[in-house]
């Protein structure tokens, strides 16, 4: 596998779908309990002043990216990214392999009822999928809460091959890092909104957008009220920090205007 590339400070695996694919089948032939976590522009704005996730971040198997912004930041850093994995596409190939391998899938989080009907969507398409359980995210996270000790009861009864974890970013990513030895699944991954858009409550924009690096653009035209910061705040904040990381260093960068702590 090739070697990492570092964005703000972040190593990330330079992976397409297939080479990612192929490693968690490595991981759950090996039986290992592995991670694997990804990041696009907002959660690398959100690891830059949150030190348990950079932490979670470097704990993590392998860090994939999901974002076309990390793909220009790594060019600006000197490194390369093949491509983004992104789960709205990704969950059905994710699925796929799962069946294809025989291997079982737990889905945690979203709404009450999303979960099930992304199992049923994933099922319908792959009817070898074999569906260990699910779970909705609305629940006390807070480490030995009786609500978030039935959910890791829960899990490992059905001792899932996979487990998708869809909280949204920095809970997803914190869940896991606290709760992760006390997990039996082999293959622990993040994916945000993935249930949302398998389960068909969340749609995505034009292919004209989509696929050619503007798929926040699209995702702003769908959820603006919620989405509005992150992307016409955020998405020039993490540019103007990757040049800084560039330019200055990651000290004086740190300490600078970019820092912005609010």
């Amino acid at each position: 596998m090739r070697s990492r590339v570092r964005v703000l400070g972040v190593e990330v695996d330079p992976l397409r779908a297939g080479e990612l694919e192929a490693e968690i089948s490595r991981f759950v032939r090996e039986g290992r309990r592995a991670t694997v976590l990804n990041v696009n522009a907002h959660c690398l704005n959100l690891a830059w002043r949150d030190s348990r996730l950079r932490a979670a971040l470097r704990a993590a198997d392998l860090v994939f990216c999901d974002g076309d912004g990390v793909r220009l930041a790594a060019r600006l850093c000197g490194g390369y990214i093949p491509e983004r994995i992104t789960y709205a596409d990704w969950i059905w190939s994710l699925a796929g392999l799962a069946a294809g391998r025989g291997f079982s899938v737990y889905l945690l989080g979203a709404r009450p009822g999303v979960a099930e009907e992304a199992a049923r969507r994933l099922s319908a398409r792959h009817p070898a999928l074999r569906m260990a359980g699910t779970h909705h995210g609305y629940f006390n996270h807070r480490p030995g809460s009786p609500g978030n000790e039935e959910v890791i009861r829960r899990i490992n009864a059905a001792d899932p091959d996979i487990l998708l974890v869809c909280f949204g970013m920095p809970e997803q990513e914190l869940w896991l890092f606290e709760n992760r030895e006390r997990l039996s699944a082999r293959v622990a991954l993040t994916g945000g909104a993935a249930l949302d858009y398998a389960s068909g409550r969340l749609r995505r924009g034009p292919r004209l957008l989509t696929e050619n690096g503007m798929e926040w653009l699209a995702r702003l035209a769908i959820e603006p009220h919620r989405l509005w910061r992150r992307y016409l705040i955020g998405n020039p904040l993490f540019l103007l920090r990757v040049l800084g990381w560039r330019l200055l260093g990651r000290r004086q960068c740190r300490r600078g205007i970019l820092s912005c702590r609010r």
